[in-house]
């Protein structure tokens, strides 16, 4: 069974900068495209970025040229650089598949608040 684990997130300043980490297991993680998530209270659970297993990424709108996504098979890791933050990237960030498993993890809380 798929196992996520995130870890990274914090409060930071605006402007500040984060870099999430995702170890996943129970995967033949170099096949996947992965990708990064978020939810903000109240909102609906949304795809940020993704990478694919020949490292094409891809980004929502509202974050190309802030965050970078990248993976490191040989540790089963995916990576999300976070610059330039803004109080709008508030939220809990999971990774998944990009066509999600069945199962997410905990995920990690990303504040941005002066």
């Amino acid at each position: 069974q798929v196992q996520l684990v995130e870890s990274g997130g914090g409060l930071v300043q605006p402007g500040g900068s984060l870099r999430l980490s995702c170890a996943a297991s129970g995967i033949i993680f170099s096949i996947y495209t992965m990708g990064w998530y978020r939810q903000a209270p109240g909102k609906q659970r949304e795809l940020v970025a993704s990478v694919t297993s020949g490292r094409r990424t891809n980004y929502v709108e509202s974050v190309k040229g802030r965050f970078t996504i990248s993976r490191d098979n040989a540790k089963n890791t995916v990576f999300l650089q976070m610059n330039s933050l803004k109080p709008e990237d508030t939220a809990v960030y999971y990774c998944n598949g990009y066509a999600p498993f069945s199962s997410w993890g905990q995920g990690t809380q990303v504040t941005v608040s002066s």
